[in-house]
């Protein structure tokens, strides 16, 4: 994690790095439940890219939120992917480009010297699979943390 500040030193912008699984695991656990417009889902073909400007809860600061009595929030945040060799995608109408998406989780399944399969698996059934030369994915906060609209954590009936 990059230790930054935003401009006044107010807040600590996540700015996080994977290149293994283990990574991936990290960065998965930080997008649970992010939402996106399929509108801010982008494959740069010619630059191996794959990008996502999302709305992702802020797990890491969840337990120091309930501590100190603070409402929950959100912050938007982009997810990067590079060298991506294929995009594909599963149980998405893209005909409807007001749809936004839930992101659930990021998945690997190896393949051969370091390539392999990304899957971002959305609620609804839905999946992006990308063929990758590798892992190497950037999480970074781009804007300043919010306030939940709905003032709670997402519930996934625990």
């Amino acid at each position: 994690m990059v230790d930054a500040t935003f401009e006044d030193g107010a807040e600590r912008p996540v700015h996080v790095s994977a290149i293994d699984a283990e990574d991936l695991k990290i960065v998965s656990a930080m997008v649970q439940d992010a939402v996106f417009p399929m509108t801010e889902m982008r494959w740069e073909r010619g630059a191996r890219r794959f990008a996502l400007l999302l709305n992702r809860f802020r797990w890491e600061d969840r337990a120091a939120a309930e501590r100190r009595g603070r409402p929950y929030e959100r912050v938007q945040s982009l997810l990067i992917f590079e060298d991506v060799l294929h995009v594909a995608s599963q149980g998405i109408d893209r005909t409807e480009t007001d749809t936004v998406l839930s992101l659930l989780s990021l998945e690997f399944e190896p393949g051969e010297d370091g390539a392999g399969r990304l899957h971002l698996v959305l609620a609804g059934d839905g999946a992006i699979a990308l063929d990758v030369e590798c892992i190497n994915a950037t999480l970074r906060d781009v804007t300043r943390p919010y306030i939940a609209p709905s003032g709670h954590v997402p519930d996934h009936g625990a």
